[in-house]
């Protein structure tokens, strides 16, 4: 029973890091004694505190009292010869293609894609 408590517990501990690891967080500056009422993100503009956007780089975000908070919506080749080819974001559909960078009319083969 421990051993499967365990593999389950390692199980969970790295599907946690994946769907971490393209989220980043914008600490609020306090002012000790009062509440924060609004978050600024990294191009400067203020969100008012429990609101949600998204950013022209498909981030999903939303300030808390604690600061804002912006996770990736776009799924991430990282399977892919990266010598031969390169990843093209859309920033319209929120999604990459990968081409040849000699030939970008020409797809590369993505074996493996994170979030």
């Amino acid at each position: 029973m421990n051993a499967l408590v365990g593999s389950l517990v390692m199980v969970f501990a790295t599907f946690v890091t994946l769907c971490n690891a393209q989220c980043y967080v914008i600490l609020t500056e306090k002012i000790p004694g009062e509440s924060a009422t609004e978050c600024k993100d990294i191009n400067g503009v203020t969100h008012q505190l429990n609101s949600e956007w998204k950013t022209e780089n498909c981030e999903a975000c939303s300030c808390g009292e604690d600061g804002i908070q912006c996770c990736n919506t776009a799924r991430i080749p990282v399977g892919y010869n990266t010598i031969k080819c390169k990843r093209i974001l859309n920033k319209e559909t929120c999604s990459y293609t990968v081409v040849e960078r000699e030939n970008p009319e020409k797809s590369c083969f993505v074996n493996m894609w994170i979030m």
